[in-house]
């Protein structure tokens, strides 16, 4: 019994720090401001992004070259949107809107810190680009 007990302890403050981590990349993600075209791919307006538009903008991403080796962020905001989804569906299944409000604006968050991703993945291929052209 004690073993269990230590081992969901430590995978509960394993998931304290994975949320904390998170958080703080979605966060420093709200200080990029997007360019105008990957406002447009995305169809965002001003800083606001809704959660059903993530999927999408993985996809985009993914067919972006990675550049600096951000593709562990990429997969840290993922993950962190896949829980949120999931306990967006417990919390709805339990009726408690005050919650579902909070984790639908959480996951806009993670939609934007995406499209930060997308927008620096398109920067970085026009640089390659014009390097190219330029040989």
């Amino acid at each position: 019994m004690m073993p269990m007990m230590i081992f969901v302890i430590s995978l509960l403050t394993l998931l304290q720090f994975f949320v904390s981590y998170t958080r703080s990349l979605i966060a420093e993600s709200r200080e990029h401001e997007l360019s105008d075209q990957t406002r447009e791919i995305c169809g965002f307006t001003a800083k606001t992004a809704r959660g059903d538009q993530f999927p999408r903008l993985l996809q985009l991403i993914e067919l972006c070259p990675e550049n600096s080796g951000d593709g562990f962020k990429v997969r840290a905001v993922a993950l962190y949107f896949s829980l949120l989804s999931l306990a967006l569906g417990v919390f709805r299944w339990l009726m408690v809107p005050s919650a579902t409000g909070w984790i639908e604006l959480e996951r806009g968050c993670c939609t934007y810190a995406a499209a930060v991703a997308l927008d620096r993945r398109i920067a970085y291929n026009r640089t390659i680009m014009a390097q190219q052209a330029g040989h």
